[in-house]
């Protein structure tokens, strides 16, 4: 049975900041060392952002907020609010970006009605309450008061991938279900001046945006792209446990994110993607047949499931080899730039397919869990998108947790 994820749609909120503004403004806050400015300059520039988009709508330049709680821009001060504040905001504004993505995404859904709906699962780690997103949907979207309703929370950059395999299995227990998968992600509330590298990388990096989608047995219709989920993995890495993390302190959310990440990604980025390709028995036998003349016989005797077959065949990888001409889209999570450079050139993988992944980042900049799917929903819109392309997908979150997925490209 197919399980499809159609009407990928995607929100960011109105305020738009500028990188080399906001660049300038956190170089120039009281306090900083020498070092964290040259730091927070070196970061900002190298990000491959243009552009991000916050909730915060005093966070410009020409604010005329008579009492900033974030910035005051009459001094260009970042201000310091506690965890509450932060967090009120979050309640606020989260909620009209959850509603409105998953309004639109009903609406690119030919065929479909709110009363259809049967499953809720929603994303975020960026602020917490109860009754949460998924109670708002069902209220604000008119769905049946018996939707079941499921809210992934605080996994971070990842957690979209989780949601979308958890609404596959929800279809594959029952083949009339029709689940509405929202993330909503307000990093920029918890953004913050500070000496600290990691604070200062997170800084330069983090932003707000909504996306939505609608997964079940459904196929599109004539003129609809969609995608099949075809299989999905789970792989913590051996090391990293201390290099991405998200806590709560007093002055909103703590993230930790160590410059180390995008080598930790480059060492084991291979052994995520291979019990990954091990799911599907065509896509590793033709790797392997075009790298490795010994995989057949390791896949169908000693190595049955093949999974050795499939991480022989990554670790023989060079620039043009067979994963790049067998796998026609990536979808990669832009944790950062470093992050997709170290994925290009660890994977062989072509400038052409990373460009929906930076271009995500340089316009929207990382919104968490939620970036993934802009990064799909590129790929979907794309003009050279064509039916029956296979697209890999992967997200990097605290742990170092890498989440992966396999998907087939399906025109209506």
């Amino acid at each position: 049975m197919a399980v499809t994820l159609r009407a990928l749609q995607t929100v960011v909120p109105p305020t738009v900041l500028v990188q080399d503004q906001v660049r300038d403004i956190f170089a120039a806050q009281p306090g900083l060392s020498r070092l964290a400015q040259r730091l927070v300059t070196a970061s900002f520039n190298l990000s491959g952002i243009d552009t991000r988009h916050t909730v915060i709508e005093e966070l410009t330049l020409d604010s005329t907020a008579t009492e900033p709680q974030f910035f005051d821009a009459a001094n260009q001060l970042l201000l310091v609010p506690g965890t509450r504040v932060r967090n009120e905001l979050y309640i606020e504004q989260a909620t009209k970006l959850f509603v409105e993505a998953g309004r639109r995404a009903l609406a690119a859904c030919p065929g479909l009605d709110p009363a259809d709906i049967t499953h809720v699962v929603t994303v975020s780690c960026t602020g917490f309450y109860a009754p949460g997103p998924d109670y708002m949907l069902v209220r604000e979207l008119g769905l049946a008061p018996s939707t079941q309703r499921y809210h992934l929370g605080f996994m971070g950059c990842y957690a979209s991938m989780p949601a979308l395999r958890t609404a596959k299995q929800f279809v594959e227990a029952d083949p009339n279900a029709v689940v509405l998968v929202v993330s909503a992600e307000l990093c920029s509330l918890h953004l913050r001046t500070s000496s600290d590298p990691d604070t200062i990388v997170a800084s330069s990096l983090f932003s707000d945006g909504a996306a939505a989608g609608i997964v079940s047995s459904r196929l599109p219709v004539a003129g609809e792209n969609a995608l099949n989920l075809d299989f999905f993995e789970t792989v913590i890495t051996p090391v990293g446990e201390g290099d991405m993390a998200w806590k709560i302190g007093d002055e909103g959310f703590e993230m930790i994110l160590s410059s180390y990440v995008p080598h930790i990604i480059d060492e084991h980025i291979e052994s995520a993607l291979a019990p990954l390709f091990a799911r599907d028995d065509a896509l590793t036998r033709a790797l392997a047949a075009g790298v490795v003349a010994e995989a057949d016989a390791l896949a169908a005797g000693a190595d049955p499931d093949g999974t050795a077959a499939a991480g022989q065949v990554l670790t023989s990888l060079a620039p043009g080899s067979t994963l790049s001409t067998a796998i026609a889209h990536w979808a990669i999570h832009p944790g950062g730039r470093s992050i997709l450079d170290k994925t290009e050139a660890k994977l062989g993988l072509t400038e052409a397919q990373l460009v929906p992944s930076r271009e995500t980042l340089r316009t929207n900049g990382n919104m968490s869990s939620a970036t993934i799917l802009f990064v799909m929903k590129e790929i979907l819109d794309g003009e050279s998108t064509a039916e029956g392309d296979r697209v890999c997908a992967m997200a990097f979150g605290p742990g170092l947790t890498v989440e992966s997925g396999l998907m087939t490209v399906l025109r209506g």
